[in-house]
């Protein structure tokens, strides 16, 4: 396992990032806890979970299964979606923050967070108490490093800017949905990331399994989550298009040379692309676990990521098309 700093801090964290969003329902808890001891034991340090994954489940069985090794693991959280049927149970006030990470922090059974994301953009709450509230946190020692997930690029710039201009601690890293079928941060995200030093945590990076060899048509399967009529990023109208269904052709072919399964090929593509710090990989069983860590220790050619990377290429869009053309270089 190689390391990658977080961000413009000092952080050292895994060039994998393990997610547990499903820890303590399709994956049990013995089986959540073989997951962690087996990511820490191939030297994974970095750990995702957030206060809404199985209503705080996932969080007690991460704190369990760390146990000891608390020092040695980078432990992200968030808060931000409803956890309850009250007004203040969401969002990114004051009063919320502040009794989300107390929650968190009981059942993680642990005294700080390493990382603490923003799960969502509020709208409601001014991104001034937001930060303050964020930069108190990392004052008392309970959080560490804050990020933020979900947002658009210009309110990561103006909630960097608030708390260039106020001294609060820095925003450094963001967690987005990113992967060959979705390069929607392409647009504004990854250079705004570069340009600000902030690291980039990808969420979905085998795009809901889409990349991951098991789909061979645009028809509707009736297995897996596209069969399940959900709304959201993993909609199937959203996903299946022939336009992905290229890329996932592309990745099978790229599987075929290399010897590796198609989840891992997207993966590695992800891992070489500049800016990306750490994809989360998920799982509901061990299998697909060891599957997803079959992605590091080896690396595609440069022709083999061109590929890959010109096949899930955006269309050239104005205003990034216009000052291609006129770019002053050296």
């Amino acid at each position: 396992m190689e390391y990658r700093k977080l961000g413009n801090s000092g952080l050292l964290v895994s060039e994998l990032c393990l997610g547990t969003m499903l820890f303590g329902s399709s994956t049990d808890e013995a089986e959540s806890t073989r997951m962690v001891q087996q990511f820490l034991d191939t030297g994974g340090n970095f750990i995702d979970t957030a206060d809404i994954y199985t209503e705080g489940v996932s969080e007690e069985i991460i704190g369990k299964a760390i146990g000891a090794c608390r020092s040695e693991v980078v432990v992200a959280t968030k808060t931000g979606i409803s956890v309850g049927p009250h007004p203040n149970d969401r969002g990114s006030s004051r009063k919320h923050i502040m009794d989300s990470v107390d929650a968190s922090l009981r059942r993680l059974n642990t005294d700080y967070i390493d990382l603490y994301y923003l799960h969502i953009w509020d709208h409601l709450t001014p991104i001034e108490e937001t930060l303050k509230a964020m930069d108190d946190l990392v004052s008392s020692g309970k959080v560490r490093y804050i990020g933020c997930c979900n947002f658009l690029a210009w309110q990561l710039m103006k909630s960097l800017a608030y708390s260039d201009a106020k001294d609060y601690a820095r925003i450094v890293a963001i967690q987005q949905q990113y992967s060959l079928v979705s390069r929607d941060m392409d647009r504004e995200h990854m250079s705004l990331c570069q340009e600000e030093t902030i690291g980039i945590i990808p969420w979905g990076p085998l795009g809901g399994g889409l990349l991951s060899g098991k789909y061979d048509s645009m028809e509707r399967p009736d297995f897996g989550r596209f069969s399940l009529g959900l709304k959201g990023e993993f909609d199937y109208d959203y996903k299946f298009t022939s336009k992905n269904f290229e890329i996932v052709n592309a990745v099978k072919e790229i599987s075929e040379q290399t010897g590796k399964k198609p989840s891992q090929v997207a993966l590695n593509w992800l891992l070489g692309k500049k800016g990306i710090t750490a994809p989360i990989i998920g799982a509901s069983s061990y299998t697909q676990f060891e599957d997803n860590m079959g992605a590091i220790g080896w690396s595609l050619t440069p022709d083999q990521w061109k590929y890959l990377n010109d096949v899930s290429s955006l269309p050239s869009e104005y205003p990034l098309r216009m000052q291609e053309r006129f770019r002053r270089k050296l």
